[in-house]
């Protein structure tokens, strides 16, 4: 979980963050009736909800092209704004975890959380165009493409 810490060091604010406890993951998991990847679980119940404001910063700074990542989205606004999305055009079957600045989501596909998975892919779902891209093949892979960003 390498990258997940590292992701943490660079761009977690300095806000102090409170880990989610397991019950309340388990609750969620009981409610969306799937199974979260562990690469998320890892960093909701190690270090809490992510606020990442300099993301969008840095991307600025050097034009890259991938879409910033700016808030983790508390387990009750996970499952409620899920369905809510699904209600104003986003694609059936999706778990939102977190925003960028302007409503768009990040979110797994609910048939990848099947079966327990470590790691699942990341998808990008763009708000305005009611359109989902896939953002990276693994959570810890999407968070290694902010984490490349220091490195520039």
């Amino acid at each position: 979980m390498k990258s997940i810490d590292l992701f943490v060091n660079n761009w977690g604010s300095k806000h102090t963050m409170s880990p989610i406890d397991n019950q309340d993951i388990v609750e969620l998991e009981t409610k969306l009736n799937t199974d979260l990847p562990e690469s998320y679980k890892y960093l909701i119940t190690t270090y809490g909800l992510v606020h990442t404001p300099n993301v969008l910063t840095r991307i600025c700074d050097l034009g890259v092209d991938i879409s910033e990542v700016q808030d983790f989205l508390s387990l009750e606004d996970v499952f409620s704004l899920s369905k809510l999305y699904e209600m104003g055009g986003m694609p059936k079957g999706h778990i939102l975890f977190a925003s960028d600045c302007k409503g768009n989501m990040f979110c797994f596909k609910l048939s990848d959380c099947e079966n327990k998975q470590k790691d699942v892919p990341v998808w990008f779902y763009n708000h305005g165009l009611c359109t989902i891209e896939k953002a990276a093949d693994s959570f810890s892979e999407w968070l290694e493409q902010f984490n490349a960003l220091e490195n520039n």
